[in-house]
């Protein structure tokens, strides 16, 4: 008796077995391809989807800290992440030993089209100064770019608004340079006190005639804190720029080194209050050679407030 075939190869000649099983094979590959993509496609969404968080937001992501976060999955990153650099979408700096990468945003990504490697190197040099802003001297010596070539690359980036040129206060003939959308530090600008790069005394005298007057006037004159004469000034808004804490309290020193005002005491709250200072007495009814004299102790001083000390008291004025 012939051996029995199967059901599924009764009537089927050889060469139409072969096709069915090459597109079986062809469709488990598709599959298997398909989901290679779509695990590839999600890694590549997570791994972006990281720079939205603190601190890999501003800071960036080190190398060893991907490792700790992706695990098994880190040996697939290298494609993602130069994927990701020829999309001009990552940049890549080394602060010491280590290695970070920082995400770029698509508008950014735009302005970064077309730049060669040097611009790119230029411009990561002024990104890790930040606010502080860097020479040019310095930019030169870093990157090791001739300065007629680094002018052209700053041309260009400043034309398409990736850095900008800035003074200080210390320096005005020397030129800085910073990203586009950072606001310059105090210590290059000198805070609110400066206008255009110069010390602004009428508008530092206004405030603190402000101030005094505070001092003087509110709570009847028994003592006013620090936010309280913070809070008067932006309700009257004397200040063309909005002064934070620390530069009402430098405004409030400047008043108490001229002895102009003094604190005395705290509140509940246990914040310093400020009042006038009180007249400081001086001495009317003799000379400052006098005191040289050997019997000077031996006298009564009157002073010209009323006050009176009497013989064999100390005889020195604090004021």
């Amino acid at each position: 008796m012939p051996p029995k075939r199967s059901a599924t190869s009764i009537g089927l000649p050889t060469s139409k077995r072969r096709a069915i099983n090459t597109a079986a094979t062809k469709a488990i590959k598709v599959e298997q391809e398909q989901a290679a993509q779509s695990s590839s496609q999600k890694l590549k969404q997570d791994f972006i989807k990281l720079f939205n968080d603190q601190p890999y937001k501003h800071n960036g992501v080190s190398n060893s800290q991907l490792k700790n976060l992706f695990k098994e999955q880190y040996a697939s990153l290298p494609m993602i992440i130069n994927d990701l650099i020829q999309e001009s979408r990552l940049t890549m700096s080394k602060v010491g030993s280590e290695l970070f990468y920082n995400f770029v945003t698509e508008e950014l990504a735009s302005k970064f089209a077309g730049l060669d490697v040097s611009a790119r190197m230029v411009y990561q040099v002024i990104e890790k100064v930040g606010n502080k802003g860097i020479w040019t001297k310095d930019i030169r010596i870093q990157t090791n770019i001739q300065q007629q070539a680094l002018n052209k690359i700053f041309k260009k980036l400043e034309d398409r608004r990736l850095i900008k040129p800035i003074k200080s206060i210390t320096a005005k003939a020397k030129k800085l340079y910073m990203l586009y959308d950072l606001q310059p530090a105090k210590e290059l600008t000198g805070g609110p006190w400066y206008s255009d790069l110069e010390f602004d005394h009428e508008f530092v005298a206004e405030l603190r005639n402000f101030v005094l007057l505070c001092v003087k006037k509110m709570n009847g004159g028994k003592g006013i804190s620090l936010k309280e004469i913070a809070n008067k000034m932006k309700e009257a808004n004397v200040s063309r720029v909005q002064l934070n804490l620390n530069e009402v309290a430098q405004l409030v020193q400047t008043l108490a080194f001229d002895y102009l005002i003094e604190q005395n005491g705290t509140n509940l709250n246990g914040e310093a209050l400020f009042v006038a200072a009180k007249r400081c007495s001086s001495c009317c009814d003799f000379k400052w050679w006098e005191v040289l004299s050997p019997d000077f102790h031996f006298r009564d001083i009157e002073f010209e407030d009323g006050v009176l000390l009497t013989k064999h008291e100390p005889h020195h004025h604090t004021g």
